[in-house]
C-alpha cells in the first residue's frame, strides 16, 4: 500500500542515497518510489520530473557544502579543519559532487569554504595577495589530494606493489625506518592532515 505522509525532505534524502551509492545514472523515479514505498506519481508532483530532482540535489548539495564552519583555538588550527572538513564532504559525496561540476556550479559551492578561509587568514595577518594566495593555496591542495586518493582506488592492482618494492630496503639501505614505513598502506586521513598543516604553517609564517 503507498504511504501518504511523503515529503519533499524524504524524497531528496532518498534520491541522495541513490546518488551517493551507485550514481545519477541509477536514479529513476520508478526506482526512489520504490524505495520509498510510494507511487511515482508523488514522486512527480513533490519534486517535478527526474531533471528537476536533479537540479535539487544539485542545490541542496551547495548548501551543505557551504555549512562547513572552522573550529579550533588559532587562526592556523581552524584553516586546518575548513581543510579536514571540506576533504571529508567532497570524498562522501563524489557522485553529487560531480553533478554540481556539470552544471557549473563549483565555484559557487566552493565559496562559503573560501569565506571562511579568509576570515582565518585575516586573523593571522595577512592581507591582499598573500591572503589569497594563502586560501587558494589550501583549497588547491584540498581538491588536489582528494583527486590523488580517488585516483589510487580506482587503479587495476599494482604488481609489484609498493610494499614489495620497498620490503628489500635496496633503495633505502641507509634508512631501513623508511623503507619499513614506505612498506606499509599509506594513511591518507593522517598524510593529509601532516601536509596540510605543514603547508598552512608556511602560508602563515611571517
Amino acid at each position: 500500500m503507498p504511504r501518504t505522509a511523503l515529503t519533499r525532505d524524504e524524497v531528496l534524502d532518498s534520491a541522495a542515497a541513490l546518488v551517493r551509492q551507485h550514481g545519477p545514472q541509477a536514479l529513476t523515479m520508478r526506482k526512489l518510489a520504490a524505495e520509498l514505498g510510494t507511487a511515482v506519481t508523488s514522486i512527480y508532483w513533490h519534486v517535478g520530473n527526474r531533471e528537476s530532482l536533479l537540479d535539487a540535489l544539485v542545490e541542496r548539495t551547495v548548501q551543505e557544502m557551504g555549512a562547513i564552519r572552522p573550529t579550533g583555538l588559532t587562526p592556523a588550527g581552524r584553516v586546518v579543519s575548513v581543510a579536514r572538513r571540506l576533504r571529508r564532504e567532497l570524498r562522501d559525496r563524489p557522485h553529487l559532487i560531480a553533478m554540481v561540476h556539470e552544471r557549473g556550479l563549483t565555484e559557487r559551492m566552493f565559496l562559503p569554504a573560501q569565506q571562511a578561509l579568509v576570515h582565518e587568514v585575516h586573523a593571522a595577518g595577512l592581507r591582499g595577495a598573500r591572503a589569497a594566495e594563502a586560501v587558494r593555496a589550501v583549497q588547491f591542495q584540498v581538491v588536489g589530494f582528494v583527486l590523488v586518493e580517488r585516483n589510487r582506488e580506482r587503479s587495476p592492482v599494482q604488481s609489484p606493489g609498493e610494499g614489495e618494492l620497498w620490503e628489500g630496503a635496496g633503495a633505502a639501505e641507509h634508512d631501513l625506518a623508511l623503507a619499513r614505513a614506505l612498506a606499509q598502506p599509506a594513511d591518507p586521513e593522517k598524510l593529509f592532515t601532516a601536509s596540510v598543516r605543514a603547508l598552512v604553517s608556511a602560508l602563515l609564517d611571517d
